[in-house]
């Protein structure tokens, strides 16, 4: 075994087994590379990328590979969900010399942390147009050994191009964004959207849950029934595709085609936080009972699969099982009449399963050629259970066990608006009992969050902004849903420290690492939303609600500060900043305030049932603000900038303010 053995990722303990002599990231891989005076291999990937499998079974498990790697390099990995950080820098750089990124990610790096050359996926041998690795090590080496000092020159362009990525701001001086900038945002993805098979763009497509939620808040704002029919196109094509567990919920990450029939078969908690909250929201619109269908299969999906008896939620589930992609989902005619006997042909038929197949020569279940008819009848529901049950008995995919503070945070938050939604009691309870495991297993003893726990090896690494900024999310969420005022302390305790830790205070914004953390060679700024939504969106939209229900004017502040650095360019590029857009949304709308006071579950259950993108709901136990003061027991008050309507005892009448 190498230096992985005991590392607390799964997926570096993937590797602990390879004849690669592998250091984790840190000061004696660096001390090494210094020593030695070798570069080093940076080798960045995560436990679900298919890719990053690949390549380790051709090149890293190859004695002869790995032979060459340890002879001329200090060989580092690192997995990208627990070191965010590690893998901004170095992912701005392959953008920057490659003009793409992706995962496995390959950077080579001099013993000060400068990266000079940079790639992803490298085969075994040379194949379409692509160098073998073991070529690429060796023309690295070459180039290290005999012309050190353009590779250097090149280090130094490089992590310029870092820097210049990394300070993006707009200046203090610049105006909040207003709703010139949604609308323009509306329109751009209104351009962008596929109007046969919904999404955003061509193959391969990924459901970009942050855009379809921008379309729903326009859809309320404007009652634009464009925008409406657009998420629906969207919701209906991707709960009908291969891309949705038809047996047992939830989605995978991505279809690498147009119509959502054939998935990348790994199963991202983020991915199942965020899309079981857009379905949320479009059934709160729409009453659509197919998009409720979708947030019970998937929430239970992640309560069964993805969380760990202490209460916390794992990272992701494989898309490899025995080898194979996919081969847990899919299925034969043969292997379904086994299973369901004179019972198969009504399910086959339902699930478009034929003796051809569509995946490899099997099926991959889905409900294409009915695109949104999903609601069973009770003997298409019986075969579900049975086929389900069956497929429980194969080999499941790679478990990625360790718990994350942001995806679990984002999962909290969903689950709490789902619980309030649904007035589903055993999930408002499972996300009271997430919220007690990140404070209790996810904080040092000091109070700083940690950013990675797993069963066996408690937490560790520092949290990053992204952590902090989706607690903030996540607790304003569980306190709304709950009435407890134990979430708004702890939700401005983590926005407290969230600011301190993080905030730029020349140019405003959250920089990824914390002043205390280990210092890359750049410090960078999360600000574009990609497969999550961005630690500086995530806190603005976050503080906003937080000063809405607290009247704690410094975290609206900090929350306009934010959408001035993406102003002038977000309304242009929507894909790229619409969770920010959220918080334009709230701090243009203005923020309805609504207060429940006393035991009135029948009020509170008004504002908790409906889409109300730009409210924040106080009930239950009082806590410090503006929304308690003066307020009459048994009566709802609907306010905006505390400013409130008459206050009105009858669900009705508090429904017609709302409205």
């Amino acid at each position: 075994m190498n230096r992985l053995a005991d590392a607390t990722s799964p997926y570096l303990r993937q590797h602990r087994d390879n004849p690669v002599d592998w250091y984790q990231w840190g000061e004696e891989a660096f001390e090494a590379a210094r020593r030695r005076d070798r570069p080093i291999l940076l080798s960045i990937g995560y436990s679900a990328c298919h890719w990053c499998h690949v390549m380790a079974h051709e090149s890293f498990e190859d004695t002869a590979t790995a032979a060459v790697m340890n002879d001329l390099f200090v060989n580092v990995k690192v997995d990208r969900e627990e070191r965010p950080d590690v893998d901004a820098v170095y992912m701005a750089a392959t953008q920057a010399m490659t003009g793409h990124g992706g995962w496995p990610m390959t950077v080579f790096v001099a013993p000060d942390g400068r990266p000079f050359y940079c790639g992803t996926y490298f085969p075994r041998t040379a194949r379409a147009g692509m160098p073998s690795f073991v070529d690429v090590l060796r023309a690295v080496d070459d180039a290290w050994t005999n012309r050190r000092a353009d590779l250097l020159g090149h280090a130094d362009e490089l992590t310029a191009a870092i820097d210049e990525s990394a300070s993006f701001a707009a200046g203090r001086d610049a105006d909040v964004p207003g709703t010139a900038v949604l609308t323009a945002a509306y329109q751009h993805l209104r351009a962008q959207h596929d109007d046969t098979w919904g999404g955003f763009g061509g193959a391969p497509k990924f459901p970009q849950a942050m855009s379809l939620e921008l379309l729903l808040r326009g859809h309320a704002r404007n009652g634009s029934s464009e925008a409406l029919t657009a998420v629906r196109t969207s919701l209906d094509a991707m709960a009908s595709g291969g891309i949705y567990d038809h047996l047992g919920g939830g989605f995978a990450r991505y279809a690498v085609d147009n119509i959502w029939l054939v998935p990348h078969f790994e199963k991202m908690l983020y991915d199942q936080a965020l899309l079981a909250r857009v379905y949320l929201h479009a059934w709160q619109v729409t009453g659509d009972e197919v998009y409720r269908q979708v947030v019970d299969e998937t929430i239970t999906y992640v309560l069964r699969d993805l969380r760990d008896a202490s209460g916390g939620f794992y990272s992701a589930e494989d898309a490899d099982s025995e080898g194979e992609e996919g081969k847990f989902y899919v299925w034969t005619p043969g292997e379904m009449r086994a299973v369901l006997g004179d019972d198969a042909d009504a399910a086959i038929e339902w699930y478009g399963v034929t003796d051809d197949g569509n995946f490899e020569g099997s099926n991959i279940l889905n409900r294409i050629t009915h695109r949104g008819d999903l609601l069973r009848p009770p003997e298409i529901e019986a075969a579900r259970e049975r086929l389900f049950d069956a497929r429980s008995r194969r080999v499941r995919p790679g478990l990625d066990d360790k718990v994350l503070t942001e995806w679990n945070a984002l999962a909290l938050t969903t689950l709490a608006e789902a619980a309030a939604a649904t007035a589903r009691a055993d999930w408002l309870d499972a996300a009271r009992v997430t919220g007690e495991f990140l404070l209790r297993e996810l904080r040092r003893d000091d109070g700083r969050w940690l950013r990675s726990w797993q069963s066996e090896r408690g937490a560790h690494t520092p949290a990053f902004a992204a952590d902090h900024a989706a607690l903030v999310e996540a607790f304003v969420a569980l306190a709304e849903a709950t009435g407890e005022a134990r979430w708004v302390a702890a939700a401005r305790d983590v926005a407290d420290a969230l600011l301190a830790l993080f905030w730029d205070e020349q140019d405003g914004g959250l920089f990824t690492t914390g002043h205390d953390a280990e210092q890359l060679v750049t410090r960078a700024k999360d600000l574009l939303d990609n497969a999550t939504p961005s630690a500086n969106s995530m806190a603005a939209v976050g503080l906003a609600r937080l000063a809405a229900l607290t009247g704690e004017e410094c975290y609206r502040a900090r929350a306009e500060d934010i959408t001035r650095l993406v102003g002038r360019v977000a309304g242009q590029h929507p894909t790229a900043f619409a969770h920010v857009l959220a918080a334009v949304d709230l701090l243009a709308s203005g923020i309805t305030e609504i207060a429940v006071v006393g035991a009135r579950p029948d009020l509170v259950a008004v504002p908790q049932r409906r889409y109300l993108p730009t409210a924040v709901l106080a009930w239950g136990e009082p806590y410090e603000s503006p929304l308690w003061q003066d307020r009459r027991e048994g009566y709802a008050y609907v306010c905006e900038g505390y400013v409130c309507n008459a206050p009105v005892d009858d669900p009705d009448a508090l429904a017609a303010q709302l409205t």
